[in-house]
């Protein structure tokens, strides 16, 4: 009996859920008709634009948004990242010899 109530219980989530996905569709492609051609991407001009603003981080100092990545990573491999990190410590100032002796 109680596998019964679980499985409705979960049918209904189920029926709940898909049906305020259709609702959620629904209004976004209201909405994008809506909104003018040429501001469709979010971005549009960085000032002009008061229903889609960007976020503040995207902003350059003068308003205009960034087009270029903040964060760029290339994969290395350990051996490489081991002999980086042992370079900055040898170079660091704060290296001393009796440092070394008491580790």
């Amino acid at each position: 009996m109680l596998h019964l109530l679980y499985i409705v219980a979960f049918a209904v989530l189920a029926f709940l859920a898909v049906g305020n996905l259709i609702r959620n569709l629904m209004t976004l492609g209201a909405e994008v008709r809506q909104e003018p051609s040429n501001n469709r991407s979010g971005y549009g001009n960085s000032m002009g634009s008061s229903r889609m603003s960007s976020h503040p981080e995207l902003l350059d100092e003068t308003g205009a948004v960034v087009k270029e990545p903040y964060l760029v990573m290339r994969s290395i491999t350990v051996d490489d990242a081991r002999k980086r990190l042992d370079a900055l410590y040898q170079s660091s100032p704060n290296t001393d010899e009796t440092q070394d002796e008491t580790l």
